[in-house]
């Protein structure tokens, strides 16, 4: 019997079962759908009313004021608002997929309102032809909506997320065409969306923004009254002027369905039921009609509303919300009046079993071998019910079968009593989403759950996404700032436990987020409370710097011990504040003050100059006056006597007045009086030589590079200036004159007085400029025999080596010259006989 009932519930359509079960009565009260324009979201969405000022109605009680009313899918009032935007006539509203409720007026502008009839700013015109020549017709689909104008003209917005207008290609007409459809763009070949026009006696117009095609000319017979695509974009239904329902192929190429209606006037609306059936609306009956067959008529005595859904159409009328769908095959083989199928007979089996008949048995002895499909059949059949009964029932049946089954997933029933625990929660009507397994399935859990939250359904959202174990913080972040966003008299103190109490659930849950969302609702003190609770100095810092707790934000970077943190810290109290007080408020702070230290000798040493000077330490803007001379001799200016001289000297004056006034740096002061000193005598002498090759050498070098230029009495200045002593004089000297060759002043200079250096350096020189006979002139001044025979070798004597080496009596000597003439066999026997007669004298 309980198969009887079910099916007396099914209507044939050719070979197909359909059903209309009604999923709720409707809860609003004085809504006549006949009087307003209705626009429903697809997926359960919301209902959207306003009435209708293109009709002529009468108010009975109600306000004359134009309301726009949003309520879910059983007619509970969710939100509304006075209509008061102008713009002229509202033509037409659509729900885009994030359930952002979209109006078109008659000028172009589109007004946009959440599912809590709040007003989306800003608002978007549709360009100045649309304002000029007035919309008459829209379409919509997903994100998107085609408008035309009575011009002809038609302007598209592809996607509201970046709402802008396109204008598309002009089709050339006359008159406003008798229907239009829409190809969404992800199923047309361009991938832009894809305008059907029916327009003149036999054809269709194909509009893209590049191009206008004529479609259907070998194919129709007369005008096209009403056209609709398919949700997949293959197909194109539609209603002929001769009383004709045709389906095609999208391109008009092909014809699928021909058939004949039992009215020649065209229905109001025309809507696909999945993908096997077409439905027709006139203004008392609802027509059916599949492939082939008889058609199903449906009679109502109150206007419809068709919202075509994934897996059939939800019937919306004044007094209820009903769900035209195809039977699902696992349906069919449990429920068809005589069934025999493996899932009929175990449904069966448990009618049996709870009647305690022996037949329960029975039936599953017949079907044992079918036992795993049957039971997958029932939990099936279990998920595509509404009735929360019926659902029990075929799930006892699958748990009862599986009971004898080894070969089935254990985990299917759990999954299905998970899936269907959710959709009966949410299909409630406070609720209002009366969603089928299907669209659940395509919805997917993570947008139901997004839904929920924008719907301010928190407590079922935040308890689906407990049970299916999905991440809870989208949901506790959304109520935490809802309940700010609300709860503007809630005392900041009161208001934060509130807060804590619930955000404490979510481990890793972004206080910081929440504090920011405090701010910009103008509660600051309480923002300041919840950022104290953020773990993470990345997120923490940045929010205390938006709500001008700097000197919070600069100790908690400092405690992350993340220098970018510090210095983005450091950025925005220097931009701030005052010098001093700028000073003051990282000189206590070790870490702050190094990094701004080492940030301003790079960028900032006027600041850092400062920096320094407000906090006592001279001798540090003494190092900056000293590297900043350096910095100015680096100039590709500062050459041949170059005027940027006198501010470097200037510079290290001032760097050797500072240091004087620290006991602690004599040192440094001394060094930058001597510096600066040089540093006015090389300019003097790169002034009066004319040759950029003083500056910033050393006084070695300086005295050297005079000697060399014949200065001799700069160069003496400068050996005075500086207190140069002789040795180094002389080596300098030595060495200068050779390097020009000048061997009769070295000669001259040799014979002055004794050098205090020796004849050594002077034989060096020499023999360095490859001046043998120069150098032979000061050897024999050579005063230790070892330094003359090394001095003879090097010039290639080896007699004279050899002697001076017999002198000193050192036989290692001797060993090493010999090695120096190796290729000389003859002063090798020198050094060879010399050697063995001072090892005959015992001299080793």
């Amino acid at each position: 019997m309980a198969n009887v009932s079910v099916a007396a519930e099914w209507q044939l359509l050719y070979n197909r079962y359909y059903r209309k079960p009604e999923i709720y009565p409707m809860r609003w009260k004085n809504v006549d759908l006949g009087r307003n324009k209705v626009a429903c979201a697809p997926f359960g969405g919301p209902v959207a009313v306003i009435r209708d000022d293109s009709k002529i109605v009468q108010l009975y009680a109600e306000s004359a004021l134009r309301k726009l009313r949003i309520f879910n899918s059983a007619g509970v009032l969710l939100s509304e608002t006075v209509w008061k935007q102008p713009g002229g006539r509202l033509i037409g509203m659509g729900w885009t997929d994030d359930q952002i409720l979209v109006c078109v007026v008659q000028d172009g502008t589109i007004y946009r309102y959440n599912i809590h009839a709040e007003l989306l700013e800003p608002n978007i015109s549709m360009g100045k032809e649309c304002f000029e020549q007035n919309v008459v017709e829209c379409v919509f689909w997903g994100n998107g909506m085609v408008c035309i104008t009575e011009a002809n003209l038609l302007f598209c917005i592809a996607d509201f997320k970046n709402p802008n207008p396109t204008k598309l290609a002009d089709p050339v007409i006359e008159e406003l065409p008798h229907c239009m459809a829409v190809i969404e763009p992800q199923y047309t070949m361009s991938g832009n969306v894809e305008v059907l026009l029916g327009v003149g006696d036999a054809s269709v117009l194909a509009v893209e923004e590049d191009g206008v095609q004529q479609l259907g000319a070998e194919i129709l017979r007369g005008p096209l009254q009403k056209m609709v695509v398919s949700r997949d974009g293959k197909w194109l239904a539609s209603f002929t002027h001769d009383g004709r329902l045709l389906v095609t192929t999208s391109d008009l190429t092909g014809v699928i369905i021909e058939r004949d209606c039992e009215s020649a006037l065209p229905p109001e609306q025309l809507a696909w039921c999945g993908m096997d059936a077409v439905l027709l609306y006139w203004d008392d009956m609802l027509l059916m009609m599949g492939p082939d067959g008889d058609p199903v008529r449906y009679l109502y005595d109150e206007p419809l509303i068709l919202v075509p859904e994934c897996d059939g159409v939800r019937i919306l009328s004044n007094t209820s919300m009903e769900f035209l769908q195809r039977v699902p095959d696992s349906t069919v083989t449990i429920f068809t009046i005589g069934s025999t199928s493996p899932a009929a007979l175990l449904y069966d089996a448990l009618d049996h079993f709870d009647r305690r008949s022996a037949k329960a048995d029975e039936n599953l002895r017949l079907i044992r071998s079918s036992l795993p499909e049957a039971v997958e059949a029932c939990v099936d059949a279990a998920g595509h019910e509404f009735d929360v009964l019926r659902q029990r029932t075929l799930l006892r049946a699958a748990s009862y079968g599986q009971a004898f089954c080894s070969n089935f997933q254990r985990d299917r029933i759990q999954e299905m009593c998970k899936i269907l625990r959710v959709l009966n929660a949410v299909r409630s009507p406070e609720i209002g989403i009366p969603l089928s397994i299907q669209q659940y399935k395509l919805l997917t859990p993570s947008v139901l759950i997004g839904r929920l939250i924008n719907a301010h359904q928190h407590l079922l959202a935040l308890r689906i996404s407990e049970y299916l174990g999905m991440n809870q913080e989208v949901v506790i972040m959304h109520w935490a700032c809802s309940k700010i966003t609300s709860s503007l008299t809630i005392p900041d103190a009161t208001l934060l436990e509130i807060l804590l109490d619930k955000l404490k659930l979510c481990k890793g849950i972004s206080y910081a987020a929440v504090a920011a969302h405090a701010d910009k609702n103008g509660r600051r003190k309480l923002a300041a409370l919840l950022v104290e609770h953020e773990p993470r100095s990345s997120k923490q810092v940045p929010l205390l710097l938006s709500i001008g707790e700097e000197d919070i934000a600069l100790m908690k970077a400092t405690e992350s011990g993340d220098t970018d943190l510090v210095y983005l810290v450091l950025f925005h109290i220097w931009q701030k504040r005052q010098p001093l007080e700028f000073f003051g408020t990282i000189q206590a702070r070790p870490l702050p003050r190094d990094l701004f230290i080492t940030y301003a000798k790079c960028y900032k040493h006027e600041f850092l100059k400062d920096f320094f000077l407000s906090t006592g330490q001279l001798q540090d803007v003494a190092f900056l006056l000293w590297k900043e001379s350096w910095d100015l001799g680096k100039n590709p200016m500062a050459t041949k006597g170059s005027p940027l001289h006198g501010p470097r000297i200037k510079l290290v004056e001032k760097a050797q007045n500072l240091f004087a006034e620290t006991k602690e740096h004599l040192f440094e002061s001394k060094a930058a009086e001597e510096h600066a000193k040089l540093l006015r005598i090389q300019h003097e002498l790169e002034v009066t030589t004319k040759q950029a090759i003083f500056v910033d050498s050393s006084i070695s070098d300086t005295i050297r590079t005079c000697i060399v230029l014949g200065n001799h009495r700069a160069a003496m200045k400068v050996k005075t200036e500086f207190k140069v002593s002789e040795k180094r004089w002389y080596w300098l000297k030595v060495f200068a004159l050779a390097t020009i060759k000048d061997w009769v002043a070295l000669e001259k200079f040799s014979k002055e007085k004794k050098p205090p250096i020796g004849y050594r350096p002077f034989v060096e020189a020499c023999v360095e400029a490859d001046e043998k006979a120069e150098a032979l002139k000061y050897i024999p001044k050579l005063a230790d025999p070892r330094e003359r025979a090394e001095s003879y070798a090097r010039i290639g004597m080896a007699k004279e080596a050899a002697d001076a080496a017999s002198q000193a009596k050192d036989g290692e000597l001797l060993g090493r010259l010999k090695l120096t003439f190796s290729q000389n066999a003859a002063a090798s026997s020198i050094f060879d006989t010399l050697r063995d007669r001072l090892s005959f004298q015992g001299v080793s």
